[in-house]
């Protein structure tokens, strides 16, 4: 196991330090249930000190990707324990060389959530955030038609962002936001080489529109089918 010597960033040190230890977790370099190497053998190959160090510990502990056992040394804990949706961590997993296998388990995580989301939207959203869907699929349609990605990224996440807040259910607002980096990320990946699913959130928005919650829930099925969806290969 060996860490590279820091570059001082504009980030803090121990956050890159414990970014770049959770990285290694993360991609199983260092795996479950493995003692990582000593404070003093940190501090030597990274060049901090020790209270910059332990601060990067609870960093890592508090994201429950490590813990510390009396007389054994620190341990990465198993994968039951990490904390997938702190923001931080995503942030973290975007960072990584090999994304792919995280945002295909973040596609499951849509297919359990959002067809729902989509039916209370139809259901509960004001006239403000129906308009505000108004203005989003007629930017989409646009970046569609122009193969414009940035556009259609940005307005396909602002648009997943205002269903989620449109079903004036306090839970799905928090959740919402916390998966908002990783749905980013996910959205641009999910797109780039295929298809726009134009019509498929179209169908969403008209349910939605309509306020027909069971037609709302089976275009979100169908869009987040593995068919639509490039990382589900």
């Amino acid at each position: 196991m060996h860490f590279e010597q820091l570059e001082l960033k504009s980030r803090k040190v121990y956050v890159q330090v414990a970014r770049d230890i959770a990285c290694k977790i993360l991609t199983g370099e260092i795996r479950p249930l493995e003692k990582i190497p000593s404070e003093l053998s940190l501090c030597q190959m990274f060049g901090i000190s020790r209270t910059a160090l332990r601060e990067s510990m609870k960093l890592l502990s508090a994201k429950g990707l490590i813990e510390s056992k009396p007389k054994v040394g620190t341990l990465v804990r198993q994968r039951t324990h990490w904390h997938f949706l702190d923001s931080q961590l995503i942030e973290w997993i975007q960072e990584l060389e090999n994304v792919h296998p995280f945002l295909s388990q973040f596609l499951g995580l849509r297919k359990a959530i959002e067809p729902e989301a989509c039916a209370l939207a139809a259901q509960n959203a004001t006239v403000e955030q129906r308009k505000q869907l108004s203005v989003l699929i007629q930017n989409m349609s646009i970046a569609a038609e122009k193969h414009d990605m940035d556009a259609w990224t940005l307005n396909d996440h602002e648009f997943h962002q205002t269903i989620f807040v449109s079903t004036a259910n306090q839970f799905y607002i928090p959740l919402g936001n916390i998966l908002s980096t990783l749905s980013h990320q996910f959205l641009a990946e999910s797109a780039q080489g295929g298809r726009f699913c134009l019509e498929e959130h179209r169908a969403i928005y008209d349910a939605i529109m309509a306020g027909n919650a069971d037609a709302a829930r089976r275009a979100s099925i169908e869009l987040l089918d593995d068919g639509n969806q490039r990382l589900s290969a």
